[in-house]
């Protein structure tokens, strides 16, 4: 699906595909996301397994935004990781990308974790916060 953005460039969403997991990590590197850069493997087969997962490419090819979630289809639709390269941020791909995936899914609710320095941009979206817990297997042991 084509996406033309503010600065009326064209861009392209589609399935996610394993040749564009380079790319991802590298904007997850540039995100300072060092866990999921740390976790390659784990990190490449979450996408692999995800059944949400796409990619945003320029005309160039290049993989400039992605976003990763699982969803159950019916009344859940959780968002992973969403992520705009940082040269094409302001341009509305985020919010079209959202918009685009949760047209897949329309009888869902969105959920998603937020950085603090996203929770902003999220509330202007219209997004409300709700309170979670986290635990990794080790913290049970």
């Amino acid at each position: 699906m084509k996406f033309i953005l503010k600065n009326a460039e064209n861009v392209f969403v589609r399935r996610y595909r394993e040749e564009d997991f380079r790319q991802i990590q590298e904007m997850n590197s540039a995100e300072g996301w060092s866990n999921l850069v740390e976790k390659n493997e784990d990190t490449k087969e979450a996408w692999n397994n995800s059944t949400v997962a796409f990619s945003v490419e320029n005309a160039d090819g290049d993989v400039i935004a992605c976003v990763r979630g699982l969803t159950d289809t019916r009344i859940t639709l959780y968002i992973a990781e969403l992520m705009v390269d940082k040269k094409y941020r302001g341009l509305g791909i985020g919010k079209k990308l959202l918009r685009f995936v949760h047209d897949q899914y329309p009888s869902t609710r969105m959920e998603m974790l937020a950085t603090s320095s996203s929770q902003t941009y999220y509330k202007e979206q219209g997004y409300r916060p709700f309170y979670g817990y986290r635990k990794t297997y080790e913290e049970q042991l």
